[in-house]
């Protein structure tokens, strides 16, 4: 089904593009390039150098030409809002990108201090987790971690409801609910998931029995949401459920292991009938922390909070002594699982940061080295019986 014939069905809203999340102030920041005859749009899909973006006009096929930039954070993506030629213009370009109100990012796989733009403007971020497999609890905090942080943004949301650091909200919802038939082993894992995502939404849902679409698609409301997670849990499935139509190819998943062949294989946004859009994405194999320190410390309040009771205040809780979090793990508070994931993923964010900060690799490399001689120390003092 292609994405005009889905316009209709959206709303019958006075402004074509309100279906799309258009309201004043887009309006607002689009006035300067609606007095050149430009035409606003919102861009559906991105495919080699060319986009489908939604205007007033109905859905055009725009080249990205006259904005590729050298810094790949600003690059069109699903779900830019762009200024394009108008209707007559042959070929069609994108001329301009309107700041991103938030924006959804990982790091690559390069060396380089890069990350990639996954999806902009967006108001939830759904992460999807299948229970056909075992549950990642790690992997669900890595998600969060990012979801949470929302790097890329250029302007604040300008909503005040939400209160996430990225201005989306996160909401984990746990699919294939269908394949768990004792309601207190579903139960069980909702609230493992809970332990792990502290104040965000856990859901469970099944597309195919319409089993919690309802409650999802009411919490998702009429904003922007992007659908992430591994491939084969089940994203394009849930899309056409939430969208009422069969407008994402689904394959069914490996018994073996759960997993999927990459059915979707770019970015797309959907409107949904009872209002809003959807944004679903290729699975992912890897999730790469892009400048999430605010979002790890977000997922890991409680690590953070316990931190601040420390005695020393550059406690790394490891074997300090007088180390509330350490306490924590000693006394069943805090679960070691927990700890190192925090541990993990606070490792690797500024590993990411220090790749573009000179001053912070630096302190990192003397902070590894004072730790290295403190371990031989300690070593040489419990040879020598000290």
């Amino acid at each position: 089904m292609s994405f005009s014939s889905l316009l209709g069905s959206s709303s019958s809203s006075s402004h074509p593009l309100v279906p799309y999340g258009w309201d004043a102030d887009w309006e607002a920041e689009f006035a300067p390039y609606a007095e050149q005859g430009l035409l606003p749009g919102r861009v559906v899909r991105v495919d080699r150098g060319q986009c489908d973006v939604i205007t007033p006009a109905g859905i055009v096929r725009a080249d990205t030409e006259f904005v590729v930039p050298r810094d790949p954070m600003k690059v069109v993506c699903t779900g830019d809002w762009v200024a394009v030629d108008s209707e007559g213009s042959d070929p069609l370009y994108v001329r301009t990108l309107l700041p991103r109100r938030t924006a959804f990012v990982r790091s690559t796989s390069s060396k380089r201090s890069e990350g990639q733009v996954l999806a902009t403007n967006i108001d939830h971020v759904v992460i999807c987790v299948s229970l056909a497999v075992e549950l990642d609890l790690g992997r669900i905090e890595r998600f969060l971690a990012l979801a949470m942080s929302g790097s890329g943004g250029e302007a604040p949301l300008h909503t005040s409801a939400l209160s996430w650091q990225s201005g989306a909200q996160p909401v984990v919802v746990l699919t294939k609910a269908d394949l768990v038939t004792d309601p207190a082993t579903l139960a069980y894992l909702v609230e493992d998931v809970e332990k792990s995502a502290p104040g965000v939404p856990v859901l469970t849902a099944s597309a195919m029995a319409g089993q919690g679409i309802g409650e999802l698609a009411a919490l998702l409301g009429r904003g922007t949401s992007v659908l992430l997670g591994a491939s084969g849990a089940g994203k394009s499935t849930l899309a056409n459920a939430l969208v009422g139509e069969d407008v994402m190819d689904v394959r069914a998943t490996r018994d073996m292991d759960g997993k999927g062949r990459h059915t979707t294989t770019t970015r797309n946004l959907l409107p949904r009938p009872g209002g809003g859009v959807l944004i679903d994405t290729p699975g992912l194999r890897g999730v790469g922390l892009w400048d999430a320190g605010q979002g790890v410390g977000q997922v890991f309040a409680e690590i953070e909070e316990l931190a601040g009771r420390c005695r020393f205040q550059d406690c790394a809780h490891e074997r300090e002594p007088g180390c509330a979090v350490l306490d924590a793990v000693e006394n069943g508070e805090l679960p070691v699982r927990r700890l190192d994931s925090y541990r993990k993923l606070v490792r690797e964010n500024q590993w990411i940061v220090a790749k573009s900060d000179a001053r912070l690799r630096g302190d990192i490399r003397d902070d590894w080295q004072r730790k290295q001689a403190a371990g031989r120390a300690a070593g040489r003092a419990k040879r020598a019986g000290w």
